[in-house]
């Protein structure tokens, strides 16, 4: 069981990050590069590059290469499981701007469609990195990444009391305003500024939304084999506390569980599994700290 859901996680994990890959490409294409908008991030960069090429380097060349050289600072620190799923962000996310790209541009101008028509930089800015936001927060909520200033915002929140949007924010400063050279305009450098704040607000959101954390208090008579099963099945740590049934007059072990609220469903159907007349309490956790949740980074 324990490797059925395993490979289940897993699955969900990819799957999510496949269509926050898909939201983040599609909002580049169709919001960003048709207004010559430019975000944060290697993503940002590639798109000066663009711009200031005129086309001649497409985003997807200036991504793919890039990344290429900063995976190898992941390998090193963060280590070969957060790596495979960065390289599959990293291929997926180039695949999908070339094909977003081939797909949408027009043959004969080379221009790429604005849906929200002429003019229209400002929506195309909320719009555009309302999507990237939540699509980047997808990503990074199951451990994924798209590479790029990515890598430098989770190698700095590994260690540093610093959420992952503000990181981010610190980074792509530099890029955003270094567009001001190709353009010459500082309203598209202000633009950029509205990407980027937009986008660190959702991402953070959407990071926290997903880390919130529940405990859970367990009544069974077989408390013992349904501590087992989650620690086993679900790989989280468990604590038995002593009771006495008032009513009863019974003793019985309490299963206390913490654990990520996403881990709901795959902790009522363990418990289940074991004990279908189990009695559970479940409760919203402000915040958890320690081995397997958030780590409590405080300047000493």
């Amino acid at each position: 069981m324990l490797e059925k859901l395993s490979k289940e996680r897993t699955f969900r994990d990819y799957m999510t990050i496949t269509l926050g890959l898909i939201l983040c490409s599609g909002s580049i294409v169709l919001f960003l590069m048709p207004y010559e908008l430019t975000s944060g991030g290697l993503t940002g960069f590639a798109l000066i590059i663009y711009y200031a090429t005129q086309g001649l380097i497409p985003v997807h060349i200036t991504f793919f290469v890039v990344n290429f050289i900063l995976l190898g600072f992941a390998l090193k620190i963060l280590g070969a499981k957060f790596l495979m799923k960065t390289i599959y962000g990293w291929i997926v996310m180039s695949a999908l701007l070339w094909l977003f790209q081939a797909v949408l541009e027009d043959p004969e101008t080379g221009k790429l469609p604005k849906l929200l028509g002429e003019g229209q930089e400002f929506m195309a800015t909320v719009v555009g990195s309302g999507i990237l936001g939540f699509s980047i927060g997808l990503v990074f909520s199951r451990g994924g990444s798209t590479g790029g200033t990515d890598i430098i915002s989770w190698i700095v929140n590994k260690y540093k009391n610093v959420s992952l949007g503000r990181m981010m924010m610190y980074c792509d400063i530099v890029i955003i305003s270094s567009c001001y050279f190709v353009f010459h305009d500082w309203t598209r450098v202000l633009f950029g500024y509205c990407i980027l704040f937009i986008m660190s607000m959702v991402i953070d959101y959407v990071i926290n939304s997903s880390r919130q954390s529940v405990q859970f208090l367990i009544f069974s008579k077989e408390s013992d084999k349904v501590a087992e099963a989650i620690s086993t099945n679900i790989g989280r740590g468990v604590t038995l506390l002593h009771g006495t049934g008032w009513y009863t007059k019974t003793d019985m072990d309490v299963v206390v569980v913490i654990a990520k609220k996403t881990q709901n469903f795959d902790l009522f159907r363990t418990v289940k599994a074991v004990d279908p007349d189990a009695f559970i309490s479940q409760t919203n956790v402000v915040g958890v700290y320690g081995e397997g949740f958030d780590q409590l980074k405080v300047k000493q």
